[in-house]
C-alpha cells in the first residue's frame, strides 16, 4: 500500500490498517484519526502535522519518524518503537506510551499532560521534566 491508497481507503471509511508498510512515506498533514495502525512500519515516515488523534499505534515502528506538530491526543502508542523520532510541538495529551522505546526522542515543546509514559507514570503537567 502507498500513501495515496491509504488516504483513499481512509476517506472511504476504512480504519483497519494493521501491519502496513509505509517506511519513509510522506504522510505530512494526513488525517488518520481513529485508525488502527497497530504493528505498522512507519519508520522514517514524514507524519508532520498529521492527525492521529485516538489512533491505535500499538507496537508500531516509528523510529526516526517526523511527528512534528502531529495530533496524537489519546493515541495508543504502547510498546511502540519511537527511537529517534521527532515529537516537537506534538499533542500527546492523554496518549499511552507504556512500554514504548523513546530513546533519543525530540520532545521540544510537546504537550504531555496526562500522557502515560513507558514506565507507567502519568505526566501531571506539560512542563514536567522527562528525565525524572
Amino acid at each position: 500500500m502507498n500513501s495515496k491508497e491509504l488516504q483513499e481507503r481512509y476517506a472511504a471509511g476504512e480504519r483497519y490498517f494493521c501491519a502496513i508498510d509505509l517506511v519513509q512515506a510522506n504522510l505530512s498533514g494526513i488525517n488518520l484519526s481513529g485508525a488502527n495502525l497497530s504493528r505498522a512500519d512507519l519508520s522514517g515516515a514524514n507524519l508532520s502535522r498529521a492527525d492521529l488523534s485516538g489512533a491505535k499505534l500499538r507496537c508500531a515502528k516509528l523510529e526516526r519518524a517526523n511527528l512534528t506538530d502531529a495530533k496524537l491526543h489519546r493515541a495508543n502508542l504502547g510498546r511502540g518503537k519511537l527511537a529517534g523520532a521527532k515529537l516537537s510541538r506534538a499533542d500527546l495529551r492523554a496518549a499511552n506510551l507504556k512500554g514504548a522505546d523513546l530513546a533519543e526522542v525530540d520532545w521540544k515543546d510537546a504537550e504531555l499532560w496526562g500522557t502515560v509514559m513507558p514506565d507507567g507514570r502519568v505526566v501531571s503537567s506539560s512542563t514536567q521534566d522527562l528525565a525524572s
